[in-house]
């Protein structure tokens, strides 16, 4: 049976044996992976672009002779074969429905490079910032780098040309191919060169016959990367079969090892960045810097950066780097750009983190720019029109005005030195009143390209999304043409049929139209996506940031990737997986799939997305919400149990007073290893030690004595005494306390989270320490006792039931919410809100010195009550232990610690919070150094879990135990977060601490303690 009438038949049963016949016989014939399994294929329907095509399966071949046995199978049962890297294409050519090769596991190596030649030999998967980092030591690079160089690969990149930033200085991928080893659809191996080798039979015979066309129906642009590369066959331009394959988007044969040439890395570089009224002036302007030979002459405008902090006054930019030999050298070269330059205003950035803070903007852009302004979603499709770049600015303006004229919004960007623009624009794709203007948008705009002498493709090629306009560009004849160079190179179409030449239409296979027509019913609130889940899983557009393996400043996202190299762990991944789930087609089961499940168990919930994914994916939410959905009804992991309700156990050891006796028996191995099995612990882990004395134990034991617990005053209607107790209060008697020794200034309340609470209280001491001595006066909430009435609304028996104990106190339902028992978060949270009205009445600022309840109270809270308006108000009095000093202590002078730092900023820290004030802060204490980005891999009860410790022990290793191990002798390890300081504890003997901890113990020494 073909592949096309394994399709066409009738009725499941026939397309399952026949894709089941066609696995057995890989499985047979390569020994790389096959994978026909549900997980297998979601993970390839899509790419960076708006289409999706399901596969059969999908092959990771190990070395050619893999590729040619899986070629082989195909061709003799006609079945398609499409070759993927980083799956980062924009106009869909990475997808497929027959077997698509994944080189990224095993065929992805540096085989050689040598210096003297400035050369190097690839393998199609290898990730370009690789043979970057190999190249750079002997002062050479690969000259291209698209912004997505962390996770492209190197067969992706000469399958579409790519080019980067650089072009104007080093051009495309073509330009640095030297021979290129290619295997055609029916088995032949060529090695393409110049002057004909490794030509496919007819090949000449077809360009030698059509000499007048290429030589006449190719525009001359530096951007010209539309339909095939012909033009490279003339014997003027030394008839190179190498460059002409390149930008042939997989149908023209398989690329299995390429020969590139390397380019001197500039020793020194500077950047000038140029501010023009608008882009249309950036893009006027741009032509007239290239004679001053400069690296990059990038542009982008206002609407696209959202902080434009760093950049000089303009509504648009050009980002002009330039190079040297020395500093002095390339500052020169970037200050006569400056003088060359028409522009409204200037500034020349030489430190190499400036520099790297506003590239990070550009590269960004790709995501960023996915979503408008006003946070509405946008997409590719138009992505990389080019145009002589003298005539940019004209193109720029009428484009401006074509998108006006079909009430369309974009944010123009892109190689303004080579007259290629990248844009995002806000179709409607999920309507069909929406797809027909995207398909009339897009005739009108491949009219209007071509009529400034354009090229549709710019850069990422024509797949699916631009193919089928090729004839408004190179005419029919041309077209035709390209038909027959495909039939030489694959007469049976077997390779990435649909693609390039005879292509689907381009408003066909849409990756939405395949999504539910109504909302999905949700716990969270989604608010940056309306409520709605399809718009917060669509938010993934397959950029692939997460991806990156490089370590790379303060970067947290995705350590379970980083860990595995699986597709599946990475954000993206999850994300495809969702899709299909919501799609119904590859996932059948919804909430219930196993498959979505796997591959969330190894999601830390660190929320790294959140902020180092450019278009903000929350996978961390994601998880929650399908944990919660998943389990709904069913018996759960014991893990849910144990650590999820572990603010309801550590409350009891508290009541029963059992810590000591808790404590020794977990010292007693057996013991320790039955209670670690029953709990659904890593047998790997030791159990921390409980506090025998609590931190709201200490506190009452300081308290006044007329309040042993900690308060004067009652709460207004609530049941059982309490209040705010401590060294401050509100006065007027409605809820007062004590006043600190000098305590005069502003009133804190500091948050019991339950770490602190019950297992690291030394850090809540501290902290009253450090902000008493800062002169503020200090608080704890109130507490409440129960008696028997309902917990929230009163709707979840069983969470109150959960919840029900002697004295009820705050909780941000951290643990709740991590392991997906959302109804037990919300209940606890109204709890909390009730308990907190006091608080927020009298607009306290509430201090939370463990990072994810910060978070969680910041984020997780108001998404998860967005009907309740005290959640966003308490979400908002929310600070760090930083940012209440540098806010309600400003004039306050930290003891001088002068050591250097080492550790790990906590990733919801980074992801939700911020760390400035910390920075800030540990300067002020003379703590210098930096502290590493990533992960410590325990993440709360991830590390705990049974299954997880492997996983949470690479994550550790990837930043935060290196960090420690290079750290001097004298360095103070700095972990603010409980779970840092667990993992660094239990893999390495070391104790990190709370920042509190350290300056507390600065002023004891300062006052002549110990």
């Amino acid at each position: 049976m073909s592949f096309e009438e394994g399709l066409s038949a009738e009725g499941l049963f026939e397309r399952e044996a026949f894709a089941q016949g066609l696995e057995a016989e890989l499985r047979r014939a390569v020994r790389g992976e096959v994978g026909f399994g549900v997980t297998d294929r979601a993970l390839v329907t899509m790419d960076a672009s708006n289409y999706r095509r399901v596969p059969l399966g999908v092959v990771a071949p190990q070395d050619t002779d893999d590729v040619a046995a899986v070629l082989e199978v195909c061709r003799a049962r006609e079945v398609p074969v499409v070759a993927r890297g980083g799956g980062t294409s924009i106009a869909g050519q990475a997808t497929g429905t027959g077997v698509v090769l994944d080189f990224t596991r095993h065929m992805n190596a540096l085989l050689d490079l040598d210096p003297g030649a400035g050369t190097a030999v690839v393998q199609p998967g290898l990730v370009l910032d690789r043979l970057q980092e190999s190249a750079a030591p002997h002062g050479l690079r690969f000259g291209p780098d698209p912004s997505t160089h962390s996770r492209c690969t190197l067969g992706g990149m000469i399958g579409n040309n790519s080019c980067g930033s650089h072009s104007v200085a080093w051009g495309t991928t073509a330009d640095s191919v030297r021979e290129l080893s290619v295997l055609t659809a029916r088995g032949d191996r060529l090695r393409l060169g110049r002057k004909w080798a490794g030509a496919p039979p007819g090949l000449r015979e077809l360009a030698e016959g059509e000499l007048a066309r290429l030589r006449t129906g190719f525009p001359d642009l530096p951007r010209r990367i539309s339909g095939y590369a012909l033009d490279a066959l003339l014997p003027e331009n030394g008839a190179d079969v190498a460059r002409s394959f390149c930008g042939s988007e997989g149908t023209l044969g398989i690329l299995t090892e390429a020969v590139v040439n390397l380019v001197p890395e500039p020793r020194a570089r500077a950047l000038a960045v140029l501010g023009y009224a608008d882009e249309s002036a950036a893009a006027e302007a741009a032509p007239g810097l290239l004679p001053l030979a400069p690296l990059t002459v990038e542009g982008m405008a206002a609407d696209l950066i959202r902080a434009p902090a760093g950049l000089p006054k303009g509504g648009a930019w050009l980002f002009v780097e330039t190079g040297g030999d020395t500093p002095g050298e390339a500052r020169a070269r970037a200050e006569a750009v400056v003088r060359a330059a028409d522009a409204v205003d200037t500034r020349v950035v030489t430190d190499p983190s400036e520099r790297r803070t506003l590239w990070r903007l550009r590269e960004d852009a790709a995501g960023t720019a996915t979503r408008m302004p006003d946070d509405t979603e946008a997409w590719p499709g138009w992505e990389d029109c080019a145009v002589p770049p003298a005539r940019l600015g004209a193109y720029l303006r009428d484009f401006r005005a074509l998108l006006a004229g079909h009430g369309l919004r974009g944010t123009p960007y892109g190689h303004f030195g080579d007259g290629c623009v990248h844009v995002r624009i806000d179709f409607d794709l999920l309507t069909d009143a929406g797809v027909s203007r995207f398909r009339r948008f897009s005739e009108d705009l491949a009219d209007l390209v071509v009529a400034h002498g354009g090229s549709l493709s710019g850069e990422h090629g024509d797949g699916q999304a631009r193919a089928e306009l090729l004839p408004r560009m190179y005419g029919a004849e041309t077209v035709e043409l390209f038909e027959r160079a495909k039939a030489v190179w694959d007469p049976d179409d077997l390779l990435n049929p649909g693609i390039l030449v005879r292509p689907a239409p381009l408003d066909a296979n849409l990756r939405f139209a395949v999504l539910p027509r109504r909302p999905v019913e949700v716990t969270f609130g989604y608010p940056a996506d309306g409520g709605d889940f399809r718009a917060a899983v669509r938010r993934c557009v397959g950029v692939a940031k997460c991806r990156t393996t490089s370590v790379s400043g303060s970067a947290v996202m995705c350590p379970s990737f980083r860990a595995t190299g699986e597709e599946a762990h990475s954000t993206r991944g999850r994300a495809r997986l969702l899709h299909e789930m919501l799609a119904g087609e590859l996932i059948t089961d919804g909430w219930r799939s196993t498959e979505v499940r796997d591959a969330l168990d190894l999601c830390l919930s660190c929320k790294g997305c959140r902020s180092d994914c450019p278009v903000g994916v929350d996978m961390a939410t994601y998880k929650a919400e399908f944990l919660h959905h998943h389990y709904a009804g069913r018996l759960r992991p014991a893990a849910h149990y144990s650590m999820g309700s572990l603010p309801v156990w550590l409350r009891w050891i508290a009541r029963t007073r059992t810590a000591p006796l808790l404590n020794a028996l977990a010292s007693v191995r057996p013991l320790a290893q039955a209670a670690r099995r029953a709990a659904g612990i890593a047998v790997e882990r030791e159990i921390p030690r409980v506090a025998e004395r609590t931190f709201g134990q200490w506190w009452r034991g300081r308290a006044s004595p007329r309040d042993p617990d900690g308060g004067l005053g009652g709460l207004g209607g609530l049941d059982g005494p309490g209040g705010f107790g401590g060294s401050g209060g509100f006065g007027d008697g409605a809820l007062a306390g004590r006043t600190a020794p000098g305590g005069t200034g502003d009133l804190v309340v500091l948050w019991p989270d339950t770490f602190t609470e019950h297992l690291s209280p030394s850090v809540g001491r501290a902290a009253v320490r450090v902000l008493e001595a800062a002169g503020l006066r200090v608080a704890l909430p109130p507490t409440l006792r129960l008696r028997g009435r309902p917990v929230g609304d009163g709707r979840s028996r069983a969470a109150t039931a959960l919840l029900r104990a002697r004295r009820e106190r705050v909780c941000c339902g951290l643990t709740y919410i991590s392991t997906g028992r959302l109804d037990a978060a919300r209940a606890v949270l109204r709890r909390t809100l009730d308990l907190m009205e006091p608080v927020l009445e009298a607009g306290a600022p509430v201090v939370v010195l463990e990072p994810s309840c910060a978070a969680a109270l910041r984020s997780d809270l108001p998404e998860l009550l967005p009907e309740d308006p005290r959640a966003d108000r308490l979400a908002a009095s929310v600070l760090t232990f930083a940012e209440t000093l540098e806010r309600h202590a400003p004039l306050w002078t930290p003891p001088a610690v002068d050591r250097p730092v080492a550790g790990q900023t906590h990733c919801h820290q980074h992801a939700v919070l911020g760390d400035a004030a910390d920075r800030g802060l540990r300067a002020s204490a003379g703590l210098t150094g930096d502290l590493s980005g990533g992960c410590c891999g325990l993440a709360g009860n991830f590390g705990f879990e049974k299954g997880h410790f492997e996983v949470s022990r690479a994550c550790a290793e990837d930043q935060l135990l290196p960090a420690v191990r290079q750290a001097p002798p004298d360095a103070v390890i700095l972990a603010d977060g409980y779970s840092c300081r667990t993992q660094l504890a239990q893999l390495t003997g070391i104790r990190g601490r709370h920042l509190a901890e350290v300056l507390a113990d600065a002023l004891d020494r300062a006052e002549g303690g110990p």
